[in-house]
């Protein structure tokens, strides 16, 4: 597995998260749970972003990502 499938791979698993935790605070009744789940979904979606940020550079700046995109075209 390439870094750049391992990223793909962990964005994914957080998109899964972030949309657990969102369920989870709006299920809640609790104000502090509420607002810790709130909070984790922040924290996640920062987590995502980045994730997304280094993928993006990966994929602009690796040679290999860039052979195999002129294979596929």
């Amino acid at each position: 597995m390439t870094v750049q499938q391992d990223l793909q791979k962990a964005v994914a698993q957080c998109q899964s998260l972030l949309g657990t935790y969102q369920v989870a605070a709006s299920n809640t009744q609790d104000q502090m749970a509420q607002k810790m789940f709130q909070e984790l979904s922040q924290d996640m979606q920062r987590h995502i972003d980045h994730l997304n940020n280094r993928l993006s550079y990966l994929e602009k700046n690796n040679p290999m990502y860039q052979q195999q995109q002129q294979v596929q075209q």
